[in-house]
């Protein structure tokens, strides 16, 4: 038997009001939300994610697909830092690649906007979760969207490369593709490379179908041109890559790792003592950072608004599930919707159905 809507926002309430205790302001936010403003952030893509429909007097507005980008565009009206929030309510997301999933369902969060000490807050933030979480037995995984950033970074090759891959870290086979491509283990398509090599690329092209101009697609084929005279990636940067997304061990041998890495790759030091300083301030909450897992990786399919610390916590006995909980820092995000004024914030979100299925063994 499934849980009811009754009972999913019966244990939403119970769980705002565990996070009410902790210091944070309860706030609500309209199912109904700008599609602009979603659309900026994250491109057409989020429409194969979201509920799409037209206000006659909004133009196109999308069911709320969750809370963080209101509650930040909230924030940077009217907030200042340090705040907490938290919220519960429904929130909808087509489910394309998995319809067993649910499309409607609830979601609890807690939101720290904190200028100050970013690794006091990050733990504030994990350790609020993992002990609301407690007796549920989850797995928790960490990781730090930050440290891949600063090493493409860090990469000897052109802006317009490290540029291209910024761009697809939250597109793993994307991603892939492009450092294959860079790097030559992937030979250019023949129709690109016949493209390329042609003296008047747009001659014999026929006529113009799409939105791209005759300018737009001549920019486009320079920019290709510039790239494959650029030469390949070395192969040594590719596989610090590689060997830095293949980093999956519990904190401690995590940190060990990275420091190795940074050797070669000096561009990721920052990033990762700023891991380092986020572990003393999760020990000192009491966390077990001997045992707290680390994946370089984690977080590239699902937390495309996070920028620095992500987390997670999964239920090892029910394999079948999404995450009970996920969360991060988004201090660009911030920065985005403040206008260039950011707030660097940190929060996460719990989804009471899943918690509710466990405790029944549905």
């Amino acid at each position: 038997m499934g849980v009811s809507i009754a009972e999913e926002r019966a244990e939403a309430v119970r769980l705002r009001a565990r996070f009410v205790e902790a210091g944070a302001k309860n706030v609500d936010c309209a199912i109904l939300q700008p599609a602009e403003t979603l659309l900026d952030l994250y491109g057409e893509d989020i429409r194969a994610r979201a509920y799409v429909t037209q206000d006659p007097a909004r133009g196109e507005v999308m069911l709320r697909p969750d809370f963080t980008v209101p509650v930040v565009q909230m924030h940077m009206q009217s907030g200042a830092a340090p705040s907490r929030y938290t919220y519960c309510g429904e929130v909808f997301r087509r489910q394309e690649e998995h319809p067993e999933r649910a499309s409607e369902y609830f979601q609890v969060g807690y939101e720290l906007f904190a200028d100050e000490a970013p690794a006091q807050a990050d733990a504030e933030v994990f350790a609020l979760f993992a002990e609301t979480l407690a007796p549920f037995g989850l797995r928790a995984v960490t990781g730090d969207i930050g440290i891949l950033t600063a090493a493409v970074a860090g990469l000897k090759t052109s802006e317009r490369r490290r540029d291209a891959l910024m761009r697809h870290i939250w597109r793993p086979r994307r991603f892939r593709a492009l450092l294959d491509r860079y790097s030559g283990r992937t030979p250019p398509p023949p129709a690109r490379k016949a493209l390329l090599e042609a003296q008047d690329a747009m001659a014999g092209a026929g006529p113009m179908i799409g939105m791209r101009s005759e300018a737009e697609i001549a920019a486009r084929i320079e920019a290709l041109r510039a790239d494959a005279a650029e030469g390949p990636l070395c192969d040594s940067q590719v596989q610090l890559i590689d060997t830095l997304l293949a980093v999956r061990e519990t904190c401690p041998y995590a940190l060990e790792h990275l420091h190795d890495i940074a050797v070669d790759l000096p561009g990721l030091l920052p990033a990762v003592e700023r891991f380092a300083r986020r572990c003393d301030a999760l020990a000192a909450r009491g966390i077990d950072v001997e045992a707290l897992e680390f994946e370089a990786s984690y977080g590239r399919t699902s937390m495309e608004y996070y920028d620095g610390f992500v987390f997670g916590f999964l239920a090892p006995q029910r394999p079948d599930l999404p995450p009970i909980a996920t969360g991060g820092r988004y201090d660009a995000l911030t920065a985005r919707l403040g206008q260039g004024r950011a707030a660097p914030a940190v929060g996460g979100v719990i989804r009471p159905g899943l918690l509710l299925q466990l405790e029944g063994g549905a």
